[in-house]
């Protein structure tokens, strides 16, 4: 088989540049190791910037996301028991859209289905030849070995694929953050306590309640890295979401039966340049961040974006400029977003260890961002997300 872009992987950052490409001209293969139910079943991400939602409905990719995602124009901030909400349309002068990963990833994917993609269960994928001008790809389906000659071969296949591993140990920097703590979400078919999200610093720990859609709640917890989710019944994660989000959410929270329950431990991690060759990272490949600032899904827009329109160059113009500019682009983008969710982070969650002093600081901090527009500006203008 050819074709121009070989994918690897259909996650988010794979399915959208594949999206991208095709509606540029270009032809692209995507090749993923899972069935597509158990893509589709993922628990992931719902909040998405402004940019991502402009960019999925520039490429036709917003139907659903158009009729049934949610804008959301402020977010509220908790600490020991006071909330002031921050109004992210009037400071930053754009709103967030909740829609969960797992639907943009089931529309993505309709899409892609037209056109025979992406290759699901694709075992044993290699990459070949990255160096060079004639990068290929192996893999095998249904027994078969499969060789897929490519101009470019893109890497969204994530922290545990192959494709980050292809670029060598010597030419290769990483930089992580690991976090003392964990998140434990809950899934439930029942509707918010709140039209936003809120975010709570609590003596006990973060809690964050969230939403997938009005009749779909997303809860977390943080937790210690040694707590094991069989200790964690749903009675008792609702119990800690009422003590920790406050009397008022707790007043308006439906408790339910949980579609799905994970502890995650939370990290920051960035491995240098995305690209080697003819081989480019996107996504979870290059970058992970603790999802308290909500970047995970949308890096993985943004680099699909980068991508494109470095490639695009290359096809109508022989332009190399995007193509060896890709890394630096991208990685502007994503360690300033790798900032503003360590802030985030740092801000509302309580620190094994921490001393009077730390917890002090959060409030003061809390306390100025409550009254500074200022403050609420810079902010706001990371959550909601910066410009391409």
């Amino acid at each position: 088989m050819r074709t121009q872009v070989a994918i690897i992987g259909g996650g988010p950052a794979g399915l959208i540049l594949a999206q991208q490409l095709h509606v540029a001209g270009i032809d692209s293969v995507v090749l993923e190791r899972r069935s597509r139910a158990y893509v589709e079943e993922r628990i992931r991400a719902g909040v998405l910037e402004q940019g991502t939602v402009s960019l999925l409905q520039r490429i036709g990719a917003a139907e659903r996301l158009n009729a049934e995602g949610l804008p959301h124009h402020g977010v509220s901030l908790a600490c020991d028991g006071e909330t002031f909400r921050i109004d992210l349309q009037a400071v930053a002068g754009k709103p967030l859209t909740v829609y969960g990963q797992t639907e943009l990833t089931r529309d993505l994917n309709a899409i892609l289905a037209t056109r025979d993609q992406p290759v699901f269960e694709a075992e044993d994928v290699a990459l070949h030849d990255i160096a060079t001008d004639e990068p290929y790809v192996t893999y095998r389906k249904d027994g078969q070995e499969v060789r897929l000659d490519c101009d470019f071969i893109a890497g969204c296949d994530g922290a545990h694929g192959v494709s980050h591993k292809m670029i060598p140990q010597d030419l290769r920097k990483t930089f992580e953050r690991i976090y003392p703590f964990g998140w434990l979400g809950l899934l439930a078919d029942v509707p918010p306590c709140s039209h936003e999200l809120i975010y709570s610093n609590h003596p006990r720990g973060f809690a964050l309640a969230s939403m997938r859609s009005t009749q779909r709640s997303r809860y977390y917890v943080q937790v210690s890295l040694d707590e094991k989710l069989e200790d964690w019944p749903d009675d008792r994660i609702w119990d800690e979401l009422a003590i920790r989000l406050g009397p008022k959410a707790a007043a308006g929270m439906t408790r339910g039966p949980s579609l799905e329950k994970s502890i995650a431990p939370l990290r920051s991690y960035v491995a240098e340049p995305m690209r080697h060759g003819r081989l480019f990272l996107a996504g979870d490949a290059a970058h992970i961040v603790p999802p308290t600032g909500a970047k995970g899904l949308n890096l993985a827009a943004s680099d699909a974006y980068y991508l494109c329109e470095a490639i695009v160059g290359f096809y109508r113009n022989g332009s190399q400029t995007g193509l060896d500019g890709y890394s630096a682009q991208a990685l502007s983008r994503v360690w300033k977003a790798v900032r503003f969710s360590w802030w985030f982070t740092q801000l509302m969650h309580r620190f094994p260890g921490d001393d009077g002093f730390a917890h002090r600081v959060q409030v003061a901090e809390l306390d100025y961002l409550s009254r500074s527009r200022a403050a609420q500006t810079a902010m706001a203008e990371n959550y909601v997300g910066l410009p391409y």
